[in-house]
């Protein structure tokens, strides 16, 4: 019999990848239409989602669309079904489609879209071009008797607690004396009630950044020999892992920029591209930003690129960059359409992990609006 993953657990995983702690404050992404609380059948990726995107997801039976970006990002004045967004809306609930986007938090995330494109762009020793967030990191100090101390040091390891730079499983432990009074009811681990008890313990302290920080406690709970666990968590100060917008990486050797221009418009599959800066410059550092790119012109060029690639770029912008020495590859927003294959492969990762039958479709609409007159 064929087994369904639920929309809310297939989302729940998704945004262990991409949270929506990671998206610009006014951006438009999560649920936009229909419930996540029912069994998926067919998912359905795209870049965009357009009416001719709906007919598509209608006619294969989709259950669910995961777009880059939102259907609803303007406040609609009326959902009218004859005409706008209101069509598309329309045609969605008409067909029990719930429609999820996933936009600058799938932009910023570890192996989301600017890194997508890092990739097919064969940068090496990547790196994040405007830092936007730090995830917040902790302590967590748990005090467990000297008999079950590795046990619980291992089941933070296996979490991902302990985690420092290029270390793994990171850890410090002090010996001490625990003592405690079990009152009426209590069933202690060892003791007897009404009686003070006194046992060798130790302190372990791992530090655990804030997405692992709940199933941490949980885990540790859980393996923890004693009826109530006595722990702390402690905020710390430290900078945790750093996320951003962007991506700047190297070449495996330096090029001409008119000889990149062609490359760049080979891997993405473009049938031309805008460009900015001398043909003759050498290429060999490469900023990369799948969206609008002209508030990264300066970090591009802090940074010590020689280009930057981006989805959109303003002709002041455009000058700005010819002012400061960096050139400029105006690849067209759609190169952002990268996410789908990578969406599409995360999703039927999920989908195995969970025994699941749930198939996963890439949207063969067209919804880029530009095309080049030559």
């Amino acid at each position: 019999m064929a087994q369904w993953i639920s929309g809310d657990r297939l989302i729940q995983r998704f945004e262990a990848w991409a949270p929506k702690k990671l998206a610009y404050e006014h951006d438009k992404i999560g649920l936009l239409v229909g419930s996540l609380h029912k069994k998926v059948k067919r998912v359905m990726v795209t870049l965009d989602l357009l009416e001719n995107v709906a007919d598509e997801a209608a006619e294969k039976n989709v259950d669910l669309i995961i777009a880059h970006h939102p259907l609803i990002f303007h406040p609609l004045k009326n959902v009218r079904s004859d005409e706008g967004q209101g069509k598309i809306v329309t045609k969605c609930i008409k067909h029990d489609i719930a429609v999820y986007a996933a936009h600058t938090n799938l932009d910023i995330a570890e192996g989301g879209v600017n890194d997508m494109l890092a990739d097919q762009l064969g940068l090496k020793d990547t790196d994040i071009l405007q830092p936007t967030y730090s995830e917040p990191l902790y302590k967590l100090a748990v005090y467990v008797p000297v008999s079950h101390a590795e046990h619980i040091r291992d089941v933070l390891g296996d979490v991902g607690a302990g985690a420092i730079g290029k270390y793994t499983r990171c850890s410090f432990s002090t010996h001490g004396e625990g003592a405690f009074l079990p009152q009426s009811g209590a069933k202690p681990y060892k003791g007897t009630v009404d009686k003070i008890e006194k046992t060798s313990e130790k302190k372990i302290e791992a530090v655990v950044p804030e997405h692992l920080l709940h199933i941490t406690i949980q885990k540790m709970i859980k393996a923890h020999p004693y009826e109530e666990v006595a722990y702390d968590v402690i905020p710390l100060q430290n900078d945790g892992k750093k996320y951003g917008l962007g991506r700047i990486g190297k070449l495996s050797e330096a090029i001409p920029f008119k000889d990149y221009c062609l490359l760049v418009k080979e891997r993405l599959g473009l049938e031309g591209l805008r460009t900015v800066g001398s043909s003759e410059n050498m290429v060999k550092t490469v900023a990369v930003s799948g969206g609008d790119g002209n508030s990264l012109i300066p970090y591009a060029k802090y940074q010590g690129a020689d280009v930057l690639i981006t989805g959109d770029i303003y002709y002041h912008t455009a000058h700005d960059a010819l002012l400061c020495g960096l050139n400029v590859i105006d690849a067209g927003h759609h190169i952002e359409s990268v996410m789908k294959q990578g969406v599409k492969d995360f999703l039927c990762k999920v989908i195995a992990e969970e025994k699941s039958d749930t198939e996963v479709l890439i949207s063969k609409a067209v919804t880029n609006p530009f095309h080049f007159v030559v």
